[in-house]
């Protein structure tokens, strides 16, 4: 069984940014940052990375402060176990998340990128051809609505009868529409010209909305509407890191499917084999992760 749903090995590349200071989750993250406090029963960052291995990308940047980037090293060290190659580089302070783009100019070069933001949760049938589908796509960027309660928290986008993205506005005060903008961007290489144009605000910060606004005034922004099975979770505050350990929770108590598992997303990507999967298992030892690998190729090979 696999998730793969290309013809052809994708080109395109990936960047997780875990930087920023985490301040909406102090004390939690005076000593560590938050991609690596828990979601249920794993790190927060192991989300964003299955996502992107999902979209059948294999070459990965993370982006995070000095202080944790020998962190993350010592978690994924360099992806190989995983099929993947991961490498890291440093934003030394919160400078706005267009500025992924220009840190990772050298890393993505002439092949188009995709950005993810180091707390995005993302979980919907349908998830792994979806985003395969889009990131197989290179000549179109691609952005994201989903529906929420409180769009005057996020970036918003605006679309007409047909779904197309007609504006884009950064936490406005009065939304004209409920579609916020989750933190996975699909872009081409030339996404970090636009980035290094931007202006900073006035926090210093070069804003991600400014780089779509571009886009979108070049006639050349997707936005992919996600259903109302899809589930987007934004886990920056106390609340929301809460509740996104409780619906990983609940999803994996009620399937017996674990969420976002590096080991088993490598697998069914066929980036590993089962006896790899089987190794890294045994080097968790006797803990429930390591049983969950281990009964999941006991399964499949019945």
């Amino acid at each position: 069984m696999s998730h793969r749903h290309f013809d052809k090995p994708i080109r395109r590349k990936g960047i997780i940014l875990a930087g920023g200071s985490g301040t909406r989750l102090f004390p939690l993250t005076v000593a560590v940052c938050k991609q690596l406090l828990p979601v249920h029963d794993k790190p927060l960052i192991y989300y964003p990375l299955t996502t992107l291995m999902l979209a059948g990308i294999q070459d990965i940047l993370a982006i995070s402060t000095p202080e944790t980037v020998p962190l993350l090293e010592r978690l994924l060290g360099d992806g190989s176990q995983l099929g993947l190659t991961i490498s890291y580089a440093e934003q030394p302070s919160p400078d706005g998340i267009a500025e992924a783009l220009v840190i990772g100019a050298d890393f993505i070069g002439e092949d188009p990128v995709a950005l993810i933001l180091g707390d995005n949760i993302f979980y919907g049938e349908g998830l792994p051809k979806t985003l395969q589908t889009i990131a197989a796509d290179e000549s179109t960027a691609t952005i994201f609505g989903y529906p929420v309660a409180d769009p005057e928290r996020f970036g918003v986008v605006t679309v007409d009868s047909d779904g197309k993205a007609i504006d884009l506005n950064e936490k406005p005060d009065n939304p004209a529409s409920n579609l916020a903008v989750p933190g996975l961007y699909f872009y081409n290489a030339d996404a970090v010209d636009l980035a290094r144009a931007i202006e900073p605000d006035d926090r210093g910060e070069k804003q991600i909305t400014d780089v779509n606004k571009v886009l979108l005034e070049q006639g050349g922004l997707r936005v992919e509407i996600l259903s109302r099975g899809w589930a987007w979770l934004d886990s920056g505050t106390p609340d929301s890191l809460l509740s996104a350990g409780t619906f990983a929770q609940v999803m994996e108590q009620r399937t017996g499917l674990k969420m976002a598992c590096p080991e088993e997303v490598a697998w069914r990507m066929e980036t590993i084999t089962a006896d790899q999967v089987h190794a890294l298992a045994k080097d968790y030892g006797a803990c429930d992760y390591a049983r969950y690998l281990l009964n999941m190729l006991e399964m499949e090979q019945r």
